[in-house]
């Protein structure tokens, strides 16, 4: 039990801590300038639904916080899938290289992590622009007369995103393909299997522990971010971290930017879960 105890402490002060504080704030008045006042409401919660009229106090149902949610999972999906379909061929094609040449490929997919996030996506500002080095390049080639309006979309959103969390799908995936014997499949060839099978039948159940992992390293963090819609979509293609951080900063309601948070949180934790337990069903019916 005592062994026990630093962790306990270190999950209880860094963890269960500010989600209490979180979830007493969302559970109180907002101030005038701020903070919270110390009254019981739950209309921090009411708010993420509905629209209180001014003059006669009735509630009317308000989309605009389940647009920012849905856009946010949306974009957030998106970028896991990109990112799989991006990683998935890199990290095997890593792990079939020879063991001396691995550190250096790796070297070069988490170099990009030496830089801070900002500057990385502040370059990815620079490329999708108007004048940006992409519709430059296009139009030298001749394949448009004028520049695309890519800056503050939400496919440029989502190119920031699928290039910020790559890393983070390449390398859980890799991890798991790292000991993979492929004589494995020389033996499936030899068994007159196509490449499409050797792929769904070996290499895909063996990979599945990082694709999961991978996954979730990218949708969580995804899901909440707010450098990249921020600056990729200026302001104009909210996500759930900009909603949240607006609360905190010029909304001044502390307590429904403590409620959205912790709804986001309910929500992929539900997904987790459920995610979890039909892994562990399929698990089970396969022995």
């Amino acid at each position: 039990m005592f062994l026990l105890l630093p962790a306990l402490v270190i999950i209880g002060v860094f963890g269960l801590a500010p989600l209490s504080i979180a979830l007493v704030y969302s559970l109180l008045e907002p101030g005038t300038y701020g903070g919270v006042e110390w009254v019981f409401s739950t209309d921090a919660y009411v708010q993420f639904l509905f629209e209180r009229d001014i003059f006669d106090d009735t509630l009317s149902f308000n989309s605009a916080y389940l647009q920012i949610f849905g856009r946010s999972f949306g974009l957030a999906l998106c970028a896991m899938i990109g990112t799989l379909i991006l990683g998935f061929p890199v990290a095997y094609f890593i792990a079939a290289r020879p063991p001396e040449q691995r550190n250096l490929w790796l070297f070069a997919i988490t170099l990009p992590f030496w830089t801070n996030l900002l500057i990385r996506t502040y370059s990815m500002l620079l490329i999708v622009r108007d004048e940006g080095f992409l519709n430059l390049a296009l139009m030298k080639l001749g394949l448009i007369s004028a520049p695309i309006e890519m800056l503050y979309t939400d496919g440029a959103v989502l190119a920031g995103l699928v290039y910020s969390y790559l890393p983070f799908m390449i390398l859980p995936i890799y991890a798991s393909l790292e000991k993979f014997d492929f004589s494995l499949l020389e033996a499936g060839h030899d068994l007159y299997a196509s490449r499409v099978q050797v792929f769904r039948h070996i290499v895909i159940p063996i990979s599945r522990p990082g694709i999961v992992a991978g996954c979730a390293l990218v949708l969580i963090p995804a899901l909440g971010a707010y450098i990249t819609p921020e600056l990729l979509g200026g302001g104009k293609k909210l996500m759930i971290g900009n909603l949240i951080a607006m609360q905190f900063g010029s909304g001044r309601n502390w307590p429904f930017g403590s409620a959205a948070a912790l709804i986001l949180m309910s929500v992929v934790l539900i997904a987790l879960l459920v995610s979890l337990r039909a892994g562990a069903e399929k698990e089970k019916a396969h022995g």
